[in-house]
């Protein structure tokens, strides 16, 4: 007899049989047991006849491949899982990268206009001191 029993998705599936219960012609409680709950109702191995080695064998063929099916699902999950980081750390980047040039053009703005000012005070100061000597020299002749 072939018993099924419920396992989380995230822990591994190990299938147990044996063949010594061939003999054992009593049908299951459920006519078609859920060896993998996380298998559509049509992807179910469906229960082996006990009186037949071929039948088990098949049974036991389609129990690997559900397993190897339930290992490649969580695969793709943890797969999508680790794209979508991915994909967030890349927008995150990419964001930086703007805030980063547009931080750049600041400051080449700011730079030019700092030497805008240092130009124009300069001039400033150069007025000044002839507005001074201009001054002395009214001062003088007066």
């Amino acid at each position: 007899m072939i018993r099924a029993a419920r396992v989380p998705a995230d822990q591994p599936v190990r299938i147990a049989f044996s063949l010594d219960d061939a003999s054992d012609d009593t049908p299951p409680k459920d006519s078609t047991p859920l060896v993998f709950p996380e298998l559509d109702q049509q992807l179910q191995p469906l229960p082996p006849r006990h009186d037949s080695l071929e039948s088990m064998q098949v049974f036991q063929q389609h129990c690997q491949i559900a397993e190897e099916y339930h290992e490649v699902k969580k695969e793709i999950a943890l797969l999508e899982k680790r794209k979508k980081e991915l994909v967030a750390k890349l927008a995150q980047a990419e964001k930086e990268k703007g805030d980063a040039a547009q931080l750049a053009r600041e400051f080449e703005a700011l730079t030019e206009e700092n030497r805008s000012l240092k130009l124009a005070q300069s001039q400033c100061v150069e007025q000044l001191e002839k507005l001074r000597i201009q001054y002395q020299k009214r001062q003088g002749s007066s």
